[in-house]
């Protein structure tokens, strides 16, 4: 089974990639689903005992966690501790179930990919790429996107250009649906031909 990691700095259309390798017919574990999951039951708890008052029903609160944490490195390690081993349990559990399923292929879409070593645990690596000018105009048409959010998220993550540089594959979104597509069954045909790479 090959494991692709899919990655793409904000605004590069990475869940619009993942979509099509989901209509591919490809298994898609996306990690940041698993975070609001693990927000809604499973991590509120833990994040409530660490981050006091970030919770409101047993649900954390993204907002008021984000007040406490996203500015803070001490308290953004913290939250890290926490969530990245549930998240990589779940993923484990996901990769197991689909070797069981006899999958060819599968895909891990990690937002924070290189930064968090995720590449190592894949055979190649997809990265969701367009133009600054157009990723920069996706980004600001979201509600409560500001400029000073936009730089802060950027701040945290690998420039776009070291990400295309690390990649085995890169899918350039600025060309419109029917293009990615076509690039991701590119990568899926070249895929099928690669040396697994793990271990």
């Amino acid at each position: 089974m090959s494991v692709l990691g899919l990655t793409g700095s904000l605004g590069m259309g990475k869940s619009t990639t993942a979509k099509i390798f989901a209509e591919e017919g490809i298994p898609v574990h996306d990690a940041d689903a698993t975070v609001h999951r693990l927000y809604e039951g499973e991590a509120a708890a833990t994040i409530e005992a660490a981050f006091p008052g970030t919770t409101v029903d047993g649900r954390v609160d993204r907002r008021k966690l984000a007040k406490c944490a996203l500015d803070d490195p001490v308290a953004m390690r913290r939250l890290e501790a926490i969530v990245h081993p549930m998240v990589r349990a779940a993923e484990e559990r996901f990769l197991a179930e689909a070797d069981q399923n006899h999958a060819s292929v599968v895909v891990l879409d990690i937002p924070l990919l290189f930064e968090t070593d995720g590449d190592r645990r894949c055979d190649a690596v997809v990265v969701v790429s367009a133009p600054a000018d157009v990723q920069r105009a996706r980004i600001l048409e979201r509600p409560d996107m500001t400029e000073e959010k936009f730089a802060a998220i950027l701040s945290r993550q690998m420039p776009d250009a070291e990400k295309r540089r690390r990649a085995d594959f890169v899918v350039d979104t600025s060309k419109g649906f029917d293009q990615a597509r076509a690039q991701v069954r590119d990568i899926l045909a070249r895929v099928a031909k690669m040396p697994p790479r793990r271990g």
